[in-house]
């Protein structure tokens, strides 16, 4: 069955969001899309834009970004995360906001840290993030050979278990600073198709997408649904990351850390409806710097259940314990817990 998963040829990226302004803000904010199971570009290509069209002064910044990731990127990996860390505390000098704002929430967070363990947090949180700037570029750019000397992962026999029950697998994942390499290390497993935000970056975008459809099955917008359980009813992996804040349809106050947070509780709506098992799915970056784990957990048992907000706690604890083993590389600097009348973040006087 792990065979006949593997024949279809595919890969896939990600999708972070809301993390501040600027070139460093642009390029750690770049997502995912598609290319279709029959070797044909998918529906959406025709939104393939000429680069060009990206050659005005308005861009320059970025090409530069981009230019000075794609030479580091040519380094070692413990290299290229030495500098990632160099930028990400530059990053967190002049940041002022979203400093603010990762501070604020590993407060909330972690009430236990003293107030110097929350600024060294967070100062190790923005290193981490300025690693996923430059894995971007990995993501985008790297050969798979090349991936798989990086990528150790542990549980695939879940995700094959599962998909030889012919259902597909929902891999439940979550924003960490790894989440771009994360989705890309599914798919040197196998055919996979994600869920993905597009950046607001114009240029950003089309590189992502032109990199997403070297990689994926297929890219699914949140508003492709019914794509989403094809790709399922296909026996597809289909990468899913519904833990950040969310205020539309389908959204329920669920405790995160202990704090009140506005989530998406679709998730126990999508696996009733497709059948599909749904396994939590974790990446992380080695701390000798020499690669990254992937974790696939076990599909839940007895889920959904008839409570999708005791289904959606089940899974922020799983998140909550993977935070506390690697806290740095969780997704700090975005306002989690603003929402239902109540902002934390809102300056005094």
């Amino acid at each position: 069955m792990f065979h006949r998963w593997r024949k279809h040829g595919t890969r896939t990226l990600s999708e972070p969001r809301e993390i501040g302004t600027g070139t460093f803000a642009t390029m750690s904010s770049s997502l995912s899309t598609t290319s279709s199971s029959n070797g044909k570009r998918p529906a959406q290509d025709p939104q393939r834009v000429p680069l060009h069209r990206f050659l005005g002064p308005r861009y320059w910044g970025v090409w530069l970004a981009l230019a000075f990731v794609r030479m580091v990127n040519l380094l070692p990996l413990p290299w290229q995360l030495a500098i990632g860390h160099l930028l990400g505390r530059i990053a967190y000098a002049f940041s002022r906001r979203d400093r603010r704002i990762a501070e604020i929430n590993v407060g909330l967070c972690m009430p236990e840290l003293s107030p110097t363990a929350r600024r060294t947090l967070a100062r190790n949180h923005f290193a981490s993030l300025g690693c996923a700037v430059l894995e971007t570029g990995l993501v985008w750019w790297a050969s798979d050979r090349r991936l798989r000397g990086l990528i150790q992962f542990e549980g695939v026999e879940h995700l094959q278990a599962v998909l030889a029950q012919g259902r597909g697998a929902l891999m439940l994942s979550a924003h960490f600073t790894t989440l771009e390499m994360g989705a890309r290390a599914l798919t040197l497993l196998g055919p996979t198709s994600i869920m993905y935000l597009t950046p607001h970056n114009a240029l950003i975008a089309e590189l992502s997408r032109r990199g997403r459809a070297r990689h994926t099955v297929q890219a699914i917008t949140s508003s492709q649904i019914r794509d989403l359980l094809q790709n399922l009813k296909n026996n597809l992996p289909v990468w899913y990351a519904p833990d950040q804040r969310f205020t539309d349809k389908n959204s329920e106050i669920v405790p995160f850390f202990g704090q009140p947070a506005s989530s998406n509780v679709a998730t126990s709506r999508l696996a009733k409806i497709s059948g599909a098992p749904v396994l939590p799915y974790f990446p992380e970056r080695r701390r000798d710097g020499r690669g990254y784990i992937v974790h696939i957990h076990p599909p839940f048992d007895r889920f959904p259940t008839e409570d999708p907000i005791a289904d959606t706690r089940r899974f922020h604890e799983l998140i909550e314990a993977h935070v506390r083993r690697h806290p740095e590389q969780y997704l700090w600097a975005y306002k989690r817990f603003k929402g239902a009348g109540r902002d934390p973040y809102a300056k005094k006087g």
